[in-house]
């Protein structure tokens, strides 16, 4: 059965969009892990659209299970990343004039300055995982650069039709999951997932965690952060029966 690692990132945009001080990603954090979630995950972007660094200290001091720091694979992010110390780090590509990661990082073309940052986020103990497409020479070059895990990308799966379309996706999906386990890398996966499309992903057997945000936060808003996480945790430990 996966984890659930819960994106707090939403929340911190709805507040960004008053510019104000709710709602709080700090108290959604807390009502995350009292629905069940087993890992706090968020994204401090170069231009701190939404995650602040207030955020990023304050949930190193509450969070009470695992905190899952999503960042750019730059200088100034490992820097912060070492000196907050979360339990992983989670590099990703990123890009101005984004609404949201639209890929994985290409760890093929930047293996150098992906394996330099893992070398340092690995002496001050902090584990780390490569957001990465479904690509078996991605896979490869994460084993190849330190990663202890990979989180894979679910955006084509995620916005693939249902039918003949989605199981496509779903068995190039599957096969990518067999050669990250064969490499001796943790399996995550991630983006786009929603209550309706999750269970044939928390079905992999190989699967260790999702993280899933925007489909938590927008139910939250109708029924509560922590029974939205509550009916996501349900979905994910009942997918096989």
């Amino acid at each position: 059965m996966p984890r659930l690692g819960v994106n707090i990132d939403h929340v911190a945009t709805i507040r960004q969009a008053r510019r104000t001080i709710e709602p709080d990603p700090i108290w959604a954090a807390a009502l995350a892990e009292l629905g069940g979630a087993d890992a706090i995950t968020f994204h401090l972007r170069e231009d701190r659209r939404h995650i602040h660094d207030r955020d990023a200290r304050l949930l190193k001091e509450t969070v009470h299970v695992k905190l899952n720091f999503e960042c750019a694979c730059t200088k100034e992010m490992i820097d912060f990343a070492i000196e907050l110390k979360p339990t992983d780090a989670l590099l990703v590509p990123e890009s101005r004039q984004e609404i949201t990661t639209e890929g994985g990082l290409n760890v093929v073309a930047k293996q150098s300055d992906v394996r330099r940052a893992i070398e340092r986020l690995h002496s001050a103990g902090i584990s780390v995982s490569l957001f990465i497409d479904p690509d078996i020479a991605q896979i490869a070059a994460a084993q190849s650069a330190g990663a202890d895990s990979v989180e894979l990308h679910t955006g084509s799966y995620a916005l693939a039709k249902p039918g003949p379309s989605r199981a496509e996706q779903l068995q190039i999906f599957r096969q990518a999951c067999e050669v990250t386990v064969k490499h001796g890398l943790q399996l995550h996966a991630g983006h786009g997932l929603t209550y309706a499309n999750v269970r044939l992903i928390a079905q992999i057997p190989e699967m260790r965690e999702l993280n899933i945000g925007h489909s938590i936060v927008s139910r939250a808003v109708m029924v509560g952060m922590s029974q939205a996480v509550r009916e996501m945790k349900a979905l994910v430990v009942t997918a096989d029966e």
